[in-house]
């Protein structure tokens, strides 16, 4: 592992800086920016959640190589409320908060791994991936 980072989330500056520490990290990899723009969209859409649904959490941005692959994982994780229903969460046009954001679905069409594990009052981890394409 090359490069990790931890940056709490509980207002609309923390998530900026998500993106902008995600931006820094994906071109440090050798990102182009299309790619860069994916990976901020999705850690923007990830980090908003937390503020929205849990007030606090924090996003990890971690620089990866598995087997001659080299990318970037990005983890959300909070202790708020959790999803009640993943299943439905993942359906595109769901919303709680009545937005029109991308939404989970959308997170995971932007990126080349994405799982989600969430216990009703215990909180959700999100992990996405964003892989160099060789």
């Amino acid at each position: 592992m090359a490069s990790a980072e931890r940056i709490g989330i509980r207002s609309d500056r923390d998530i900026l800086l998500a993106r902008q520490r995600g931006r820094e990290l994906g071109r440090s990899v050798g990102f182009v920016a299309t790619d860069l723009t994916l990976i901020a969209t999705a850690i923007s859409e990830l980090a908003r959640n937390i503020v929205l649904y849990a007030r606090e959490g924090v996003i990890e941005l971690r620089v990866v190589t598995e087997d001659s692959h080299r990318g970037l994982v990005i983890v959300a994780r909070d202790h708020g409320p959790g999803i009640v229903d993943v299943n439905r969460a993942m359906q595109d046009g769901y919303s709680t908060s009545g937005g029109l954001g991308l939404g989970l679905p959308g997170v995971k069409r932007l990126m080349d791994g994405f799982e989600i594990h969430s216990r009703a009052g215990r909180g959700t981890t999100v992990q996405i991936a964003k892989w160099l394409r060789t």
